[in-house]
Protein backbone atom coordinates (compact mmCIF):
# COMPACT_ATOMS: atom_id res chain seq x y z
CA UNK A 1 0.00 0.00 0.00
CA UNK A 2 1.26 3.35 -0.87
CA UNK A 3 1.60 5.50 2.18
CA UNK A 4 -0.82 8.29 2.88
CA UNK A 5 0.00 11.89 2.51
CA UNK A 6 0.04 12.21 6.45
CA UNK A 7 2.85 9.58 6.69
CA UNK A 8 4.94 11.46 3.62
CA UNK A 9 5.10 14.69 5.25
CA UNK A 10 5.26 13.52 8.84
CA UNK A 11 9.03 13.90 8.74
CA UNK A 12 9.42 16.80 6.71
CA UNK A 13 9.92 20.39 7.91
CA UNK A 14 7.16 22.23 6.09
CA UNK A 15 8.74 25.66 7.20
CA UNK A 16 11.28 24.73 5.08
CA UNK A 17 9.77 22.81 2.03
CA UNK A 18 7.81 25.17 -0.32
CA UNK A 19 5.39 24.73 -3.23
CA UNK A 20 6.05 26.26 -6.37
CA UNK A 21 2.71 27.97 -6.16
CA UNK A 22 4.61 28.80 -3.05
CA UNK A 23 7.83 29.83 -4.03
CA UNK A 24 7.73 30.35 -7.46
CA UNK A 25 11.21 30.68 -10.00
CA UNK A 26 10.62 34.23 -10.37
CA UNK A 27 11.01 34.48 -6.31
CA UNK A 28 13.51 31.64 -6.02
CA UNK A 29 16.18 33.51 -8.20
CA UNK A 30 15.08 37.50 -7.07
CA UNK A 31 17.27 40.28 -7.69
CA UNK A 32 20.98 39.51 -7.93
CA UNK A 33 20.49 35.85 -7.26
CA UNK A 34 20.18 35.45 -11.34
CA UNK A 35 23.19 37.47 -12.26
CA UNK A 36 23.93 34.00 -13.92
CA UNK A 37 22.45 30.66 -13.78
CA UNK A 38 24.18 28.44 -11.51
CA UNK A 39 23.52 24.56 -11.24
CA UNK A 40 23.00 23.31 -7.67
CA UNK A 41 22.30 26.21 -5.71
CA UNK A 42 19.85 25.81 -2.56
CA UNK A 43 17.27 28.30 -2.49
CA UNK A 44 17.67 32.21 -1.08
CA UNK A 45 14.46 31.52 1.00
CA UNK A 46 16.04 28.52 2.89
CA UNK A 47 19.32 30.45 3.78
CA UNK A 48 17.02 32.99 4.74
CA UNK A 49 15.19 30.96 7.60
CA UNK A 50 18.15 29.17 8.76
CA UNK A 51 19.95 32.76 9.42
CA UNK A 52 17.01 33.76 11.02
CA UNK A 53 16.82 30.37 13.04
CA UNK A 54 20.49 29.45 14.27
CA UNK A 55 22.51 32.97 13.80
CA UNK A 56 21.83 35.77 15.95
CA UNK A 57 20.73 38.81 14.93
CA UNK A 58 23.96 40.96 13.51
CA UNK A 59 25.89 37.76 13.80
CA UNK A 60 29.02 37.33 11.18
CA UNK A 61 28.63 34.48 9.04
CA UNK A 62 30.99 32.09 7.17
CA UNK A 63 30.17 29.66 4.07
CA UNK A 64 33.28 27.98 3.28
CA UNK A 65 31.73 26.57 -0.40
CA UNK A 66 30.06 29.41 -1.12
CA UNK A 67 29.74 28.38 -4.75
CA UNK A 68 27.33 31.28 -6.50
CA UNK A 69 26.87 33.19 -2.83
CA UNK A 70 23.80 32.46 -2.24
CA UNK A 71 24.50 32.88 1.54
CA UNK A 72 26.63 35.93 1.72
CA UNK A 73 23.71 37.82 -0.78
CA UNK A 74 21.10 36.46 2.40
CA UNK A 75 22.88 37.66 4.80
CA UNK A 76 23.43 41.24 3.43
CA UNK A 77 19.87 41.28 3.10
CA UNK A 78 19.48 40.10 6.48
CA UNK A 79 21.53 42.00 8.22
CA UNK A 80 24.61 40.45 8.68
CA UNK A 81 28.44 40.39 7.76
CA UNK A 82 29.31 37.22 6.22
CA UNK A 83 32.95 35.91 4.28
CA UNK A 84 32.68 33.30 1.89
CA UNK A 85 35.68 31.12 0.30
CA UNK A 86 35.53 28.93 -3.08
CA UNK A 87 38.11 27.68 -4.99
CA UNK A 88 36.67 28.44 -8.56
CA UNK A 89 37.76 32.09 -9.95
CA UNK A 90 34.05 31.80 -11.29
CA UNK A 91 32.61 31.10 -8.46
CA UNK A 92 34.84 34.29 -6.70
CA UNK A 93 34.01 36.52 -9.38
CA UNK A 94 30.23 35.70 -9.68
CA UNK A 95 29.98 36.71 -5.41
CA UNK A 96 32.13 39.95 -5.83
CA UNK A 97 29.39 41.45 -8.55
CA UNK A 98 26.29 40.32 -6.75
CA UNK A 99 27.83 41.37 -3.21
CA UNK A 100 29.54 44.45 -4.01
CA UNK A 101 28.68 47.70 -3.40
CA UNK A 102 28.10 50.29 -6.02
CA UNK A 103 27.56 53.98 -7.38
CA UNK A 104 24.31 53.15 -9.13
CA UNK A 105 24.66 56.11 -11.24
CA UNK A 106 28.39 55.32 -12.75
CA UNK A 107 27.18 51.60 -13.46
CA UNK A 108 24.77 52.49 -15.43
CA UNK A 109 27.13 54.76 -17.18
CA UNK A 110 29.51 51.97 -17.72
CA UNK A 111 26.99 49.40 -18.99
CA UNK A 112 25.40 51.91 -21.23
CA UNK A 113 28.49 53.16 -22.49
CA UNK A 114 29.88 49.90 -23.31
CA UNK A 115 26.35 48.53 -25.34
CA UNK A 116 26.88 51.79 -27.10
CA UNK A 117 29.80 51.47 -28.53
CA UNK A 118 32.12 48.83 -30.82
CA UNK A 119 35.26 47.19 -30.05
CA UNK A 120 37.59 45.19 -31.98
CA UNK A 121 37.79 41.15 -31.57
CA UNK A 122 40.75 39.27 -30.96
CA UNK A 123 41.75 36.13 -33.03
CA UNK A 124 39.33 33.65 -31.87
CA UNK A 125 39.99 30.54 -29.50
CA UNK A 126 40.13 27.25 -30.59
CA UNK A 127 37.47 26.57 -28.22
CA UNK A 128 35.56 29.80 -29.63
CA UNK A 129 35.45 28.35 -33.06
CA UNK A 130 34.25 25.27 -32.35
CA UNK A 131 31.46 27.08 -30.26
CA UNK A 132 30.44 30.04 -31.46
CA UNK A 133 29.20 31.16 -34.90
CA UNK A 134 31.59 33.17 -36.55
CA UNK A 135 29.30 36.52 -35.82
CA UNK A 136 28.32 35.74 -32.55
CA UNK A 137 32.37 35.06 -31.67
CA UNK A 138 32.76 38.28 -33.25
CA UNK A 139 30.51 39.81 -30.78
CA UNK A 140 31.46 38.60 -27.86
CA UNK A 141 34.98 39.23 -28.06
CA UNK A 142 34.48 42.72 -29.32
CA UNK A 143 32.37 43.82 -26.29
CA UNK A 144 35.24 41.56 -23.82
CA UNK A 145 37.74 44.25 -25.85
CA UNK A 146 36.24 47.40 -24.05
CA UNK A 147 35.94 45.44 -20.50
CA UNK A 148 39.20 47.34 -19.08
CA UNK A 149 38.31 50.81 -20.29
CA UNK A 150 35.46 50.45 -16.91
CA UNK A 151 35.33 51.11 -13.06
CA UNK A 152 33.04 48.21 -12.98
CA UNK A 153 35.27 45.75 -15.45
CA UNK A 154 34.04 42.74 -13.50
CA UNK A 155 30.29 43.80 -13.59
CA UNK A 156 30.98 43.48 -17.63
CA UNK A 157 32.83 40.09 -17.30
CA UNK A 158 29.53 38.32 -15.73
CA UNK A 159 27.88 40.13 -18.39
CA UNK A 160 29.88 38.66 -21.09
CA UNK A 161 30.05 35.28 -19.39
CA UNK A 162 26.31 34.77 -19.26
CA UNK A 163 25.51 35.90 -22.70
CA UNK A 164 28.38 33.53 -23.87
CA UNK A 165 26.93 30.52 -21.82
CA UNK A 166 23.69 31.47 -24.32
CA UNK A 167 25.27 32.49 -27.50
CA UNK A 168 26.83 28.64 -27.99
CA UNK A 169 26.15 26.26 -30.80
CA UNK A 170 24.23 23.96 -28.43
CA UNK A 171 20.57 23.13 -28.18
CA UNK A 172 18.02 25.24 -26.23
CA UNK A 173 17.29 22.17 -23.79
CA UNK A 174 20.80 20.91 -23.02
CA UNK A 175 22.27 24.22 -22.04
CA UNK A 176 23.86 23.07 -18.52
CA UNK A 177 26.33 20.77 -19.95
CA UNK A 178 25.92 20.44 -24.12
CA UNK A 179 28.75 17.34 -24.65
CA UNK A 180 29.26 18.66 -28.50
CA UNK A 181 28.86 21.85 -30.67
CA UNK A 182 25.83 21.72 -32.62
CA UNK A 183 25.64 22.74 -35.95
CA UNK A 184 22.71 22.82 -38.09
CA UNK A 185 19.17 22.52 -37.45
CA UNK A 186 17.86 20.26 -34.50
CA UNK A 187 14.20 18.81 -33.15
CA UNK A 188 14.18 21.20 -29.88
CA UNK A 189 12.51 19.21 -26.82
CA UNK A 190 12.21 22.50 -25.14
CA UNK A 191 10.19 24.36 -28.04
CA UNK A 192 8.49 21.59 -29.14
CA UNK A 193 9.40 22.53 -33.02
CA UNK A 194 12.51 22.85 -35.17
CA UNK A 195 15.42 25.03 -34.18
CA UNK A 196 19.19 25.96 -35.53
CA UNK A 197 22.04 27.43 -33.24
CA UNK A 198 21.97 30.98 -32.09
CA UNK A 199 24.44 33.13 -34.99
CA UNK A 200 24.95 36.16 -32.84
CA UNK A 201 25.00 37.20 -29.26
CA UNK A 202 24.85 41.42 -29.37
CA UNK A 203 21.18 40.90 -28.55
CA UNK A 204 22.04 38.61 -25.08
CA UNK A 205 24.68 41.11 -24.06
CA UNK A 206 22.23 43.97 -24.62
CA UNK A 207 19.64 42.08 -22.71
CA UNK A 208 21.55 40.75 -19.70
CA UNK A 209 22.90 43.76 -19.24
CA UNK A 210 19.97 45.84 -18.17
CA UNK A 211 18.71 42.95 -16.67
CA UNK A 212 22.26 42.98 -13.82
CA UNK A 213 21.70 46.51 -13.96
CA UNK A 214 17.96 46.15 -12.61
CA UNK A 215 18.93 43.15 -10.53
CA UNK A 216 21.78 45.34 -8.83
CA UNK A 217 19.84 48.14 -8.29
CA UNK A 218 16.85 46.31 -6.72
CA UNK A 219 18.95 44.57 -4.00
CA UNK A 220 20.79 47.88 -3.34
CA UNK A 221 17.14 48.72 -2.07
CA UNK A 222 17.03 45.54 0.08
CA UNK A 223 20.48 44.63 1.50
CA UNK A 224 20.70 46.27 5.20
CA UNK A 225 23.31 49.35 5.47
CA UNK A 226 26.47 48.75 7.09
CA UNK A 227 26.74 44.90 6.16
CA UNK A 228 29.53 43.89 3.50
CA UNK A 229 30.58 40.31 2.12
CA UNK A 230 34.30 39.15 2.17
CA UNK A 231 35.06 37.03 -1.46
CA UNK A 232 38.21 34.67 -0.38
CA UNK A 233 39.28 33.11 -3.42
CA UNK A 234 41.20 29.82 -2.05
CA UNK A 235 40.53 26.16 -0.72
CA UNK A 236 39.05 26.74 2.81
CA UNK A 237 41.53 23.48 3.91
CA UNK A 238 44.30 25.78 4.06
CA UNK A 239 43.03 29.32 3.15
CA UNK A 240 42.53 31.81 6.36
CA UNK A 241 39.37 31.90 7.40
CA UNK A 242 39.04 35.31 8.56
CA UNK A 243 37.06 34.36 12.16
CA UNK A 244 35.88 34.52 14.32
CA UNK A 245 32.24 34.02 13.40
CA UNK A 246 28.68 33.53 14.83
CA UNK A 247 27.44 30.75 12.54
CA UNK A 248 28.23 28.93 9.15
CA UNK A 249 25.71 27.80 6.67
CA UNK A 250 26.78 26.00 4.00
CA UNK A 251 25.71 23.68 1.31
CA UNK A 252 28.89 21.73 0.68
CA UNK A 253 29.66 19.86 -3.27
CA UNK A 254 28.33 16.26 -3.85
CA UNK A 255 30.86 13.83 -4.48
CA UNK A 256 30.80 13.20 -8.11
CA UNK A 257 27.33 14.93 -9.27
CA UNK A 258 28.08 17.58 -10.78
CA UNK A 259 30.92 19.06 -13.19
CA UNK A 260 31.25 22.43 -11.67
CA UNK A 261 33.80 23.50 -13.83
CA UNK A 262 31.94 21.83 -16.88
CA UNK A 263 29.09 24.10 -15.84
CA UNK A 264 30.74 27.48 -16.45
CA UNK A 265 33.34 26.58 -19.33
CA UNK A 266 32.83 29.17 -21.85
CA UNK A 267 33.23 31.92 -18.75
CA UNK A 268 36.31 30.54 -18.08
CA UNK A 269 37.46 30.14 -21.61
CA UNK A 270 35.91 33.17 -22.62
CA UNK A 271 37.53 35.66 -19.93
CA UNK A 272 40.89 33.92 -19.51
CA UNK A 273 40.31 32.67 -15.60
CA UNK A 274 42.46 30.44 -13.74
CA UNK A 275 41.60 27.00 -13.59
CA UNK A 276 42.14 25.30 -10.29
CA UNK A 277 39.43 22.78 -11.24
CA UNK A 278 41.75 19.52 -9.54
CA UNK A 279 41.26 21.23 -6.06
CA UNK A 280 37.58 20.75 -5.97
CA UNK A 281 36.10 18.84 -3.85
CA UNK A 282 33.33 16.15 -5.22
CA UNK A 283 34.38 16.98 -9.05
CA UNK A 284 33.05 14.60 -11.28
CA UNK A 285 35.84 14.19 -13.15
CA UNK A 286 36.82 12.21 -9.44
CA UNK A 287 34.26 9.85 -9.95
CA UNK A 288 32.44 7.61 -7.16
CA UNK A 289 35.28 5.24 -6.53
CA UNK A 290 35.88 4.23 -3.03
CA UNK A 291 39.40 5.86 -2.97
CA UNK A 292 37.38 9.26 -4.62
CA UNK A 293 34.53 8.91 -1.69
CA UNK A 294 37.54 8.99 0.86
CA UNK A 295 39.31 11.46 -0.21
CA UNK A 296 35.94 13.62 -0.70
CA UNK A 297 34.98 12.64 2.97
CA UNK A 298 38.94 13.83 4.61
CA UNK A 299 38.69 17.37 2.33
CA UNK A 300 35.15 17.83 3.63
CA UNK A 301 36.14 17.11 7.58
CA UNK A 302 38.84 19.09 7.06
CA UNK A 303 37.13 22.25 5.92
CA UNK A 304 34.19 21.82 8.44
CA UNK A 305 37.21 21.40 11.35
CA UNK A 306 38.36 24.66 10.28
CA UNK A 307 35.42 26.14 10.13
CA UNK A 308 34.14 25.05 13.47
CA UNK A 309 37.80 26.55 14.93
CA UNK A 310 36.73 29.63 13.67
CA UNK A 311 33.09 29.79 15.81
CA UNK A 312 32.57 31.98 18.70
CA UNK A 313 31.17 30.04 21.23
CA UNK A 314 28.01 28.47 21.05
CA UNK A 315 28.25 28.83 17.25
CA UNK A 316 26.42 26.89 15.07
CA UNK A 317 27.31 24.99 12.07
CA UNK A 318 23.89 24.27 9.32
CA UNK A 319 24.71 22.03 6.66
CA UNK A 320 22.63 21.95 4.11
CA UNK A 321 23.28 18.07 2.26
CA UNK A 322 21.41 15.45 0.48
CA UNK A 323 23.23 12.64 2.24
CA UNK A 324 22.26 9.40 0.46
CA UNK A 325 25.44 8.08 1.16
CA UNK A 326 25.14 8.76 4.78
CA UNK A 327 28.72 9.89 5.33
CA UNK A 328 28.03 13.11 7.66
CA UNK A 329 27.40 11.71 10.60
CA UNK A 330 31.51 10.52 10.73
CA UNK A 331 32.42 13.22 9.14
CA UNK A 332 30.83 16.16 11.62
CA UNK A 333 32.76 13.47 14.78
CA UNK A 334 36.01 13.61 12.53
CA UNK A 335 35.05 17.76 12.51
CA UNK A 336 34.71 17.88 16.36
CA UNK A 337 31.28 18.92 15.81
CA UNK A 338 28.06 17.02 17.69
CA UNK A 339 25.02 16.67 15.43
CA UNK A 340 22.44 18.68 17.60
CA UNK A 341 19.24 18.36 15.38
CA UNK A 342 18.59 17.00 11.68
CA UNK A 343 15.50 18.78 9.32
CA UNK A 344 14.01 16.74 6.54
CA UNK A 345 13.12 19.58 3.60
CA UNK A 346 11.38 18.37 0.37
CA UNK A 347 12.91 20.20 -2.80
CA UNK A 348 10.04 21.33 -5.10
CA UNK A 349 11.74 21.49 -8.24
CA UNK A 350 15.15 20.84 -10.11
CA UNK A 351 16.82 22.72 -12.36
CA UNK A 352 16.64 22.62 -16.03
CA UNK A 353 15.60 19.25 -16.99
CA UNK A 354 16.32 17.50 -13.73
CA UNK A 355 12.85 16.80 -12.45
CA UNK A 356 11.45 14.63 -9.75
CA UNK A 357 11.06 13.72 -6.43
CA UNK A 358 14.23 15.43 -4.51
CA UNK A 359 15.04 15.55 -0.71
CA UNK A 360 17.26 17.16 1.47
CA UNK A 361 18.74 17.06 5.35
CA UNK A 362 19.58 20.07 7.04
CA UNK A 363 22.11 18.86 9.72
CA UNK A 364 22.93 21.14 12.91
CA UNK A 365 25.91 20.65 14.67
CA UNK A 366 28.07 22.68 17.80
CA UNK A 367 31.39 22.29 18.76
CA UNK A 368 31.78 18.89 21.38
Amino acid sequence: MAPTQDALYAGIDLELSWSERELPERVRTKHVHRLHPYLGKYVPQLVEALLARHVRPGGRVLDPFAGSGTTLVQALESGHDAVGVDVAAFNCLLMRVKTAEYNLFALEHDIRDALSRTGKPARPSAYVRDWYEPQAADELLAFRSLIPDYEHADVLRVVLARAARSARRTTHFDLDFPRAPQVGEYWCHKHRRTCRPVEEADRFLRRYALDTLARIKEFARLRSRGRAATVVHGDARETELGGPFDGVVTSPPYPGLIDYHEQHRCAYEILGLQDRRALELGAAASGTSRASIAAYSDGIAAVLRRSAEALRPGGRVVIVVNDRRELYDELLERAGLELESRYRRHVNRRTGRRSGEFYEDVLVAGAR
